[in-house]
């Protein structure tokens, strides 16, 4: 099995990338243009390994995804790359357009036109699956869960980008019969994390003793999803999804922010006691602009049609993550260079006094 894997140098592409060749010992191209947020360390653990290679390059550019899928005759596509933090697509929604929409429009053609050129075995055997979130649907109230027919209502740029390439996809299939399925997942976490998001941040400032910020109240809900449960279901999904179809991946894990960073608080405390409990850090700010309530997402469709469960709970996943960034400095260190948690995506109206 050949694989193309687009953004397989961020968190969750590269959690892909190590499962497909480690585990599965699939061929894998790892396609990244290396933003900010994308990291060749997160790709250490398959460096060398014969069935896999890696390509700088960016899916906006149409002549080098023709020629990477030229040369490496994928049986699969696998389309996690994207920019994807909120508060960035808040002050910067520019790269959000370009990359979200333009890019996937951008592959979905350049796929189409490898598919179209292939004989009728392989034709039949290709899949491309387009990778998004849960965050097109909007925000939910205090009951209900997303499901697959629930109508997209996206509150932010970045999940407004995501929805548009949600639907370029899907009008692919139905336009050109181009074999596409689509996934929306909750929230992940886990190892190899940019560090701007919650948990990572979360874990960094609290091993360094500094303040935790908490948007708000911390009363926002999220499903909590382990990257690696991810990146199993993403696998079971384009081997086994049909044509056309939309997947949701959960984890069933839902929590407060403020309940996720005092879990996280209270991990650190036992791993490495400081100067006083982490909880003394947590700092409320300012919210984020047109911060969605909830979300939940319903998994029934993907866990009963294809067979998938979570494996982690959110206590033994986090208790996993807060280890593993405890172990791997290495990795963190030079992106807290880069990022050392500054507040990102504040309009004039949000900003702190």
């Amino acid at each position: 099995m050949r694989v193309i894997v687009t953004g397989g140098a961020g968190f969750i592409g590269s959690a892909v990338v190590r499962y497909l060749v480690l585990q599965k010992g699939f061929d894998v191209l790892t396609i990244d243009a290396l933003t900010y947020a994308g990291c060749v360390a997160s790709l250490r653990a398959v460096e060398g390994h014969s069935n896999h290679r890696f390509l700088k390059a960016n899916i906006c550019d149409r002549i080098a995804m023709d020629q990477a899928i030229a040369e490496f005759q994928p049986d699969r596509i696998m389309h996690l790359a994207a920019e994807s933090h909120v508060d960035r697509s808040i002050t910067g929604a520019a790269e959000f357009i370009q990359t979200n929409i333009v890019g996937t429009f951008t592959l979905l053609e350049a796929a189409r036109a490898y598919w179209e050129g292939l004989d009728a075995e392989r034709m039949a055997r290709f899949r491309f699956l387009h990778v998004s979130t849960d965050e097109v649907y909007g925000s939910l109230g205090s009951d209900g869960l997303f499901e697959e027919t629930t109508p997209y209502d996206p509150s932010s740029p970045y999940s407004a980008s995501k929805a548009a390439s949600d639907h370029l996809a899907k009008a692919w299939v139905r336009t050109y019969g181009l074999p596409v399925v689509v996934s929306n997942c909750s929230n992940n976490y886990g190892p190899y994390h940019f560090p701007e998001k919650l948990i990572p941040l979360t874990i960094l400032n609290g091993l360094a003793e500094r303040r935790l910020p908490v948007y708000g109240r911390g009363e926002n809900v999220r499903d909590w999803l382990f990257v690696d449960d991810h990146a199993r279901a993403l696998d079971i999904i384009v081997e086994k999804g049909r044509i056309g179809e939309t997947y949701n991946v959960g984890g069933r894990n839902e929590r407060r922010n403020i309940d996720v960073v005092r879990k996280i608080c209270e991990v650190l405390d036992r791993l490495a006691p400081g100067t006083a409990p982490r909880e003394t850090l947590i700092d409320f700010v300012p919210d984020r602009p047109g911060h969605d309530a909830r979300y939940g997402i319903d998994a029934t469709k993907l866990e009963a049609e294809l067979g998938w469960r979570a494996e982690e709970t959110f206590d033994t996943g986090i208790e996993k993550t807060v280890g593993w960034y405890f172990d791997n400095e290495w990795w963190w260190g030079p992106l807290r260079d880069r990022y050392d948690g500054q507040r990102l995506g504040l309009t004039d109206s949000k900003a702190p006094a």
